[in-house]
């Protein structure tokens, strides 16, 4: 088979690879669809790669099931099975690992695409365990969004415990943030868009939006407090740009004794102490998702009837790659799909 290897510094190749078999404990998955997501730039851009660090890239997997190992039972995967992947993998008996937060692993984690093979290849071997069934309703597009964007939003939601009555600034409307209007429309709060970019404010906005800023046009803490009563701020805001600017808005626009969760990597952050202490807020960060909620996401978008299929803007053939991240990198599209047959 032939599977999209990243060399760093920009650079990217097709490889030939024997299509897989698995193992006792394994499952062969063909691809439907592979997700791109924004940290793919991350490491197609990184110095280059020594060759054992060359593995296929690709970490938001959506399938069909094609083969299963001899120690596999049919509760947890058999051929012809509709599934996601959580693309993590562990030591399995850590504390972590044992709790579902693989990519917490304290010794051995795994991430597919990024040390371990991944997702932009026909066929992909992974561990049974971590298959996740995706729900009937759902198509292959957006279970490939659950398994990494909509999923990373889906659990920052939940780490806030935002409720119905309260209102959530959104920094950031990239497929995380697009993400996290839609699920926050579906939990019942009011919220407020943020971004740079008048596409995706629109976008926001048909995805629920109840007002949407652009910071390059207002300021976003005065016109925050503008919208909330008694100009105290909002209750909740996620930050999911990695602007270090964003990062302190988000900050200063909760109100006392709101929180701020810090859901895009990388980068630096710089705030003023008192902010947060003498006003009794909550800063909190949120990696990805667990096995569990990744399927408890899935539910909820079926349950829901969300629409997550609504944030990819192209399609594209596996291997049509090298045109797919140039545009990608660009920001000429917004959240890009690799489909199979």
């Amino acid at each position: 088979m032939k599977g999209l290897v990243f060399l760093g510094e920009g650079k990217m190749e097709f490889r030939e690879y024997a299509d897989p078999t698995p193992g006792p404990d394994e499952v062969i998955v063909r691809m439907k669809a592979s997700g791109m997501c924004g940290s793919d730039l991350n490491h197609l851009n990184e110095p280059k790669r020594r060759e054992d660090q060359i593995v296929i890239e690709g970490h938001e997997p959506c399938g069909v099931i094609a083969e299963v190992g001899s120690a596999v039972r049919s509760s947890e995967a058999k051929v012809g099975d509709r599934v996601m992947v959580y693309h993590y993998d562990g030591c399995r008996t850590c504390t972590n690992c044992r709790s579902g937060w693989m990519q917490n692993c304290d010794h051995d984690r795994i991430a597919f695409g990024g040390n371990g093979h991944g997702a932009h290849a026909q066929f992909m071997k992974v561990p049974a365990h971590t298959i996740i069934k995706l729900p009937d309703e759902l198509s292959f597009k957006a279970g490939a969004a659950v398994g990494c964007g909509s999923g990373t939003a889906y659990a920052a939601l939940k780490r806030i415990n935002l409720a119905a009555d309260e209102t959530i600034a959104v920094f950031g409307q990239g497929p995380v943030g697009l993400s996290c209007t839609m699920f926050a429309k579906a939990f019942g709060a009011r919220v407020i868009a943020l971004d740079v970019g008048e596409e995706r404010l629109q976008m926001a906005r048909d995805f629920g939006a109840d007002f949407a800023i652009n910071p390059l046009k207002d300021d976003p803490v005065e016109a925050i407090r503008d919208l909330t009563r008694g100009g105290l701020g909002v209750e909740k805001a996620v930050e999911c740009s990695s602007n270090p600017i964003a990062r302190q808005q988000a900050m200063k626009v909760v109100r006392q004794w709101g929180t701020t969760c810090l859901v895009g990597v990388h980068g630096a952050m710089e705030f003023e102490c008192n902010e947060l202490i003498t006003k009794q807020k909550s800063l909190v960060g949120s990696l990805t998702f667990s096995k569990n909620i990744q399927d408890e996401c899935a539910q909820f978008v079926a349950e829901r009837g969300i629409n997550v299929d609504a944030l990819f803007t192209h399609e594209f053939s596996l291997d049509q790659a090298a045109e797919a991240y140039e545009l990608f990198e660009q920001r000429k599209i917004g959240k890009g799909v690799f489909i199979f047959d």
